[in-house]
């Protein structure tokens, strides 16, 4: 039986959650309700979709575990957030950002663009065989000149865990600003700000979060807000936003001030409703091992299928709810291209085929899908 808040198609088998996650039921109604209010009653009720708006603000807040849900921006997408602190920073020729090769574009390609403004670019193997750890080939090219450390909290191409907690510790004993991309974390794995002290949190909601594309959250340390100089204006971003007749305006001291113009309300209505399940149906306790639990047994599955191969680093302090592998035998794109054919939605990502199931998931829906692989492996 499917999970009541997930009656998809019996014909998918959806493993795509670092990718695009399928909505829960209750997101969906949240989104056609509030269409057809829109429809039926135009924005008669918009001081109760702003309460739907702060609502989703204390959730992520409480997601995340910020001071308060002011200290939290509703953003387009991550891009747009990593953009705010690039180009927020005062940089001086010379300054140093750390990055690794195995990230996604989004966190490589808005540091890279910094360039001609003299910013120095280390760009770091995580698999450097002189360095025991990933962690331990990022920290061994901080320096005096280094300003920020980037990082996803999941490595996107292989499930690789990240040790937050000894990044964070070291840069803030560096004076080194702490950037964590967490879009493969939020909403499947437990975060906490309490224990990992990030300078700057960004994440989109669309991917283990199970909400819309297009709204994404973007923390920025409250005592660092007033220093990332502001790259967008408008109306919404100021602190006496209602007020139109004056012309002194200030920047909003909370978040606000990342968010120029109207907000994305049916996206509101959705990522609300999102965490709603995540937070309140099911626990982030309850999701995370569920998670970790699902990406085990198609570890398991794999390991003793006999023709794939796990490319994804299982060490238990590394996991996370990504596998990737392959087929010796099979190209992988080939073996990717079959299975999406078949219905079980996944990536080419990481020289392998990723896997990313998230807490509702069946056993025999984890099963059918590593015995498709194995046949489609075997035919190519």
């Amino acid at each position: 039986m499917p999970h009541p808040q997930f009656p998809q198609d019996d014909a998918i088998v959806h493993l795509n959650h670092a990718g695009v996650g399928g909505w829960p039921q209750r997101t969906a109604d949240a989104v056609s309700a509030f269409a057809q209010e829109n429809l039926r009653h135009g924005s008669a009720n918009y001081p109760r979709w702003l309460e739907t708006e702060q609502r989703l603000r204390e959730r992520l807040a409480n997601l995340i575990g910020a001071p308060a849900s002011s200290d939290v921006a509703l953003v387009k997408n991550t891009s747009e957030a990593l953009s705010f602190i690039a180009y927020g920073i005062a940089w001086e020729p010379g300054d140093e950002i750390v990055i690794n090769s195995s990230e996604f574009p989004s966190n490589r390609i808005v540091w890279e663009s910094l360039t001609d403004q003299g910013v120095v670019i280390r760009d770091v193997d995580l698999y450097d065989a002189e360095h025991p750890s990933p962690e331990d080939a990022l920290l061994s090219v901080l320096n005096a000149r280094t300003r920020l450390l980037s990082v996803s909290a999941v490595q996107y191409g292989t499930g690789l865990r990240m040790d937050l907690e000894r990044l964070s510790s070291a840069c803030r004993e560096r004076g080194v600003l702490f950037c964590l991309d967490a879009i493969q974390q939020l909403g499947a794995l437990r975060f906490d700000l309490n224990s990992v002290d990030a300078d700057f949190v960004v994440a989109d909601g669309h991917k283990w979060l199970l909400g819309p594309e297009g709204l994404g959250l973007f923390y920025c340390r409250p005592s660092l807000r007033d220093s990332l100089q502001l790259t967008q204006y408008g109306w919404h971003m100021v602190e006496d936003a209602g007020n139109y007749d004056t012309h002194e305006w200030e920047p909003a001291r909370s978040a606000r001030r990342f968010e120029c113009g109207s907000p994305n309300l049916m996206a509101v209505h959705g990522l609300e409703a999102s965490l709603a399940v995540l937070q309140d149906e099911i626990g982030m306790d309850a999701v995370e091992s569920a998670v970790l639990a699902n990406a085990e047994h198609l570890a398991e599955r794999i390991r003793d299928s006999g023709r794939l191969e796990i490319v994804s680093d299982r060490t238990p302090a590394r996991r996370s709810g990504i596998i990737v592998f392959r087929a010796p035998q099979a190209d992988s794109k080939a073996l990717y291209r079959a299975l999406m054919a078949d219905g079980i939605l996944c990536a080419a990502r990481g020289g392998g085929v990723r896997f990313s199931p998230h807490f509702y998931l069946s056993a025999s829906q984890l099963d059918h899908a590593v015995n498709r692989a194995e046949a489609l492996a075997s035919s190519l």
